[in-house]
């Protein structure tokens, strides 16, 4: 099967988003499948306000509508709502192809902690541009029932995975050179520094021992000099990020608006438990696992996750599996013919295996 993937968030961004997408594209070659993926790397960008490092395609229409058709896939998967989202629909609506979408992020979320973006505007926009999918794929039935409840129609649970093999399990902490020698317990918080991301409430806890925060972002510069015995590493590449995950003695997640949470899944996938609130991710995530403690009070979670055996976060993380994940993709998708034609549903023939995926 040709799959054609287009999407806003592509390396070299640095998000659970370009994560989730990276990994599915791998693990569909790995399956057999052909991915063509459009991504603003093709096009002449611009850079999203607030958003250090984010890329916008500028006036893709006309451009993206010739790849499209170039491409001659028998699925199209439009992964963001971003301009190459905007343009891909259009298009798609116009010659009459279905498509499928996924919601990734709350957006109106953090447009309402940015800018005080009303989240009814931010929600009827995105549920305009979600209406003609044949699939909103979403990540946690909580999030499937959360959008439901605002009107979106056409919902479908996809869930993601974690490469447990970059994220190898580390039966102890141990220190890691790049950190030097850190007083334990570690205590580890991973993500976008922002607003959204909830970070100050992980930086107000009085906990013993050390406080270690990846990630980048518009409350950075402000947190770093407010805080300045936490250890700040900024963004990091995918493998040191796994050794710093090792090295650490429990994540700390305490976000309130994520629609999956990625980093607990690569947390657990190294062995380390999460302490998070009781709110959709985490109880998705972690749930009554035993991989983590998810409760109101944050120290209390932080107290309960520390003592939790770290094979149990990494029995967690297992059952997440890309190959279960990207099936359940595949079957969602609508399929179509290679002919700019009214929409006729079939069976395609299976893809040839390819190397790796390739951009139009």
């Amino acid at each position: 099967m040709k799959i054609l993937l287009i999407t806003d968030a592509w390396k070299p961004q640095l998000n659970g988003v370009v994560t989730t997408l990276v990994e599915l594209v791998r693990e569909l070659q790995t399956q057999g499948h052909e991915v063509v993926v459009i991504q603003p790397g093709q096009f002449r960008t611009g850079s999203c306000p607030g958003f250090a490092g984010l890329g916008l395609a500028l006036w893709p229409g006309s451009r993206l509508g010739r790849l499209i058709d170039a491409a001659q896939a028998d699925a199209i998967h439009i992964a963001t709502e971003g301009p190459l989202g905007w343009s891909a629909r259009r298009h798609c609506l116009r010659h009459q192809r279905a498509f499928t979408t996924a919601f990734h992020t709350k957006f109106p979320d953090i447009l309402r902690s940015a800018m005080g973006v009303p989240l009814s505007w931010s929600y009827a926009l995105l549920r305009h541009f979600h209406r003609p999918s044949s699939a909103v794929m979403v990540p946690t039935l909580g999030v499937l029932h959360m959008l439901e409840a605002k009107g979106f129609q056409n919902l479908r649970e996809w869930s993601h995975g974690v490469d447990t093999r970059l994220f190898a399990f580390a039966r102890e902490a141990f220190e890691y050179p790049s950190l030097g020698h850190l007083a334990r317990p570690v205590s580890l918080c991973v993500g976008r520094v922002a607003a959204e991301k909830n970070i100050e409430a992980f930086l107000k806890l009085d906990l013993p021992g050390s406080k270690v925060v990846c990630g980048v972002g518009p409350q950075e510069a402000a947190l770093r000099e407010r805080y300045p015995n936490v250890h700040w590493l900024g963004a990091l590449p995918r493998h040191e990020l796994a050794h710093v995950y090792a090295a650490a003695d429990v994540l700390v997640f305490p976000s309130r608006s994520e629609t999956f949470g990625l980093v607990m899944l690569e947390a657990m996938a190294s062995g380390l438990p999460v302490a998070a609130y009781p709110v959709d991710g985490p109880l998705q995530v972690v749930g009554d696992s035993g991989a983590g403690a998810l409760r109101e009070d944050l120290h209390e979670a932080w107290s309960d996750a520390l003592r939790i055996n770290r094979e149990q976060a990494r029995a967690r993380a297992v059952v997440f599996g890309w190959r279960p994940a990207a099936e359940r993709f595949v079957a969602l998708l609508a399929w179509l013919p290679r002919q700019a034609q009214p929409l006729q549903r079939f069976r395609p023939t299976r893809a040839a295996p390819t190397a790796e995926h390739r951009t139009v």
